[in-house]
């Protein structure tokens, strides 16, 4: 007993992760600042004579950057290179692309030009005096092929250096290699270096607007949870009793080790194979922006995957048995009597379908996770579910002796069921919740979630104290160590929700939780809090949509950028544009870490005119409201539809968080800002807007 709670522990721990991970992750960002080098391709002319620049760029693995042999009306940020005017030269044609691939891209419904792995333009240029002065900058963007985020647009000068006339010859110092570009960043549009930019720029729910509307996380953690839900499955009561049976199958059946180890390594590949083909499926018939954001917060998917969660929680703790049809299951396990390789798959399939009911929950949650996105990423998350899956029972194969060390098949494998369950019943509320706050049903609210999970997590504590029985357990006489720590994490998980009914923030947990503004009762809320005298905050019915949208701590602000412009003159403040979402979950982490600190709350009260531009909110706006987007040529209807897209069409970035400084005239002073718990980052960033906008005023009075 106390060897076979060892994996439920590991399977706790290791389900509450993935669980989590699903709603908070993070894209892939650049390791450096791209560096570009300058060539010429002549070590000596005459004056009057023409020359060719080379601009190169090395290009980071996965990640692409747009040409500029395209239309520009398009919306992608094409690369530009401006050159400034000087007595000393003149160019000669336009600014040439090398190597660049054209293609078509959905979201821009239109065909555009990148680059990978490097980037080169030419440029000619005509030498008019003997002391050519030749500078400029390039405003450029890279994007990711694996996550689709963008960086900011890099906005850099350079200048071409080394080159020395002698009589009526130019000659260029040094050889004909390029050499490294002293490019400057301009301060005035770009002031952070590219590490703090890679500390910021983290996503929530919805994606950037080069790639899909698939959640935003690093593409190898995804792998490494799809790779770990393999191995958990493992556990589960479905397959760990197939486990002997299978390999003693293979190391009988062979006629030597080296023909029993080639059948193992045959079964291992064939459920890789079988799952990849299901993840196959979903990248056909799952991709795209439209339905990957469709599927974060529309009402239909959500409630869906709430009822589903719901049914196999019921299933694993004894309910019912989920089971696919015996007859398709005979039928599959009867060609595994065939000869050779053959039968060696239908095996493997006959072993995926029969462990369906336990496997399956794993196996929707990561679907989940990757439909929407990129082609390879439900191809790659399924066959690294697969392969976890598949490796035990290759290894045991490889080393039978390992068998004897196995915990026999048991009670504890229904314990270890019992547990998935509970997690998968509370991680079904989660999807609820979602829907819940989105289109303000609140049915759901923040203390009636709360109350669920505490609940949860008491009843298994109980459970695994043996004082809560199912149907399919078995006695126990006494409790392992092992089990009682995880029942002692239950309930202390359990006792720091506890708080939360009366408004305690539970930071661990934010993201995971409806939004504060849906609690009705919070202790002590007429209680000056963090600088803010939350009594003192009446909301205003001339604040549009304010009816169903609600700021955190007690802030005063608006919700519909028009208004917050108006408001900009005539209060004559900053703008800080909060582009956020209800089931952002890096949104509710920011306000709650970064936000509710007493530097930060104090300006964005006192200093800025704040507007939260909710990109998924589905409330339809009145006919006359509708416009259609030139960006897309779609028209817009509701709040959420107008917000993504004036980020996309304003900051090129449809990711949230993002913040922004503007002034009334929607010139920005300070940002983007993204994800980043580091408060003094965000003071540094609000500062900045506000000192901008007071020079600008000083000197227009």
């Amino acid at each position: 007993m106390t060897k076979s709670f060892y994996f439920s522990c590991i399977l706790f721990f290791v389900i509450f992760s993935f669980g989590k991970s699903s709603f908070a992750q993070e894209p892939s960002v650049l390791k450096k600042t791209p560096e570009w080098k300058i060539a010429l391709d002549k070590k000596e002319v005459k004056v009057g004579d023409e020359i060719t620049i080379t601009f190169t760029s090395e290009i980071e693995k996965d990640w692409y950057m747009y040409s500029n042999d395209f239309d520009p009306n398009l919306g992608p940020i094409a690369a530009d290179f401006t050159f400034k005017k000087d007595k000393s030269y003149e160019l000669v044609g336009k600014l040439k692309p090398i190597g660049s691939k054209p293609h078509y891209e959905d979201i821009w419904k239109g065909n555009v030009s990148t680059f990978t792995k490097k980037a080169i333009f030419t440029q000619k240029v005509k030498i008019l005096s003997d002391k050519p002065v030749i500078k400029g900058s390039r405003y450029f963007q890279e994007c990711s092929e694996v996550t689709g985020v963008c960086m900011p647009p890099f906005d850099q000068e350079f200048e071409v250096k080394g080159i020395t006339v002698i009589g009526n010859v130019l000659s260029v110092s040094g050889s004909t290699q390029p050499v490294l570009d002293s490019a400057k960043t301009d301060t005035n549009s770009q002031t952070k270096t590219i590490d703090t930019i890679n500390q910021q720029i983290k996503t929530s729910t919805n994606q950037p607007i080069n790639q899909s509307t698939d959640k935003q996380e690093s593409f190898l953690g995804f792998l490494i949870f799809a790779l770990l839900g393999g191995l958990i499955a493992v556990l589960t009561p479905c397959v760990f009793p197939m486990l002997p049976m299978t390999v003693s199958f293979f190391t009988k059946k062979s006629d030597s080790r080296s023909q029993g180890l080639k059948r193992a390594f045959t079964f291992g590949l064939s459920i890789v194979a079988i799952y990849a083909s299901l993840g196959l499926v979903f990248a056909f018939f799952g991709l795209g922006p439209d339905f990957g954001n469709w599927l974060s917060t529309h009402w239909l998917p959500n409630v869906l995957f709430f009822v589903i969660f719901l049914v196999f929680g019921a299933s694993f703790l004894g309910m019912f048995e989920i089971t696919l049809p015996h007859q398709l299951v005979n039928k599959i396990d009867s060609k595994s009597s065939m000869g050779s390789f053959a039968g060696i798959f239908f095996m493997a399939f006959t072993l995926v379908l029969v462990s369906f009911s336990c496997t399956g929950p794993i196996v929707g949650s990561l679907l989940i996770e990757a439909v929407g996105g990129h082609f390879v990423k439900p191809l790659l998350g399924m066959a690294a579910f697969g392969a976890g899956l598949a490796l035990p029972f290759t290894l045991f194969a490889m080393f039978p002796s390992w068998m004897h060390n196995l915990p026999k098949s048991g009670g504890w494998l229904n314990s270890v069921k019992v547990v998935l369950g509970f997690i998968e019943v509370g991680f079904a509320f989660k999807f609820l919740s979602i829907a819940d706050v989105v289109y303000h049903w609140r049915i759901l609210d923040r203390e009636v979630y709360l109350a669920i999970w505490i609940v949860l997590a008491f009843l298994l504590g109980m459970y695994l104290l043996g004082k809560l029985k199912f149907s399919h357990d078995s006695d126990m006489p006494y409790v392992g160590v092992p089990r009682f720590g995880m029942a002692v994490i239950a309930f202390v998980f359990g006792v720091y929700m506890i708080p939360g009914l009366f408004g305690a923030p539970l930071k661990a947990l934010s993201g995971l939780l409806p939004p504060m503004h849906t609690q009705d009762f919070i202790l002590g809320a007429n209680i000056k809090s963090s600088g803010v005298e939350t009594n003192q905050i009446i909301k205003s019915s001339n604040i549009k949509h304010s009816d169903f949208l609600e700021l955190p701590h007690g802030l005063t602000g608006y919700f519909d950028y028009k208004q917050a412009l108006e408001e900009s003159r005539k209060q004559h403040k900053p703008i800080f544009i909060d582009f956020t979402g209800h089931a952002c979950v890096n949104c509710r982490k920011m306000e709650e870490y970064v936000w509710a600190k007493p530097e930060v709350l104090k300006r964005l009260q006192n200093d800025f005119i704040i507007v939260s531009l909710y990109a998924d909110e589905r409330k339809e706006l009145p006919q006359a409201d509708w416009y259609t987007s030139p960006r897309d040529g779609k028209v817009k209807k509701t709040i959420g539809e107008q917000n993504q897209d004036l980020q996309i069409s304003k900051y090129n970035f449809s990711a949230q968080p993002q913040y922004v400084v503007i002034d009334a005239d929607e010139n920005k002073l300070s940002g983007p800002n993204f994800f980043n718990t580091d408060e003094q980052i965000f003071v540094d960033f609000l500062d900045k807007g506000k000192k901008a906008f007071d020079e600008k005023q000083s000197k227009i009075n």
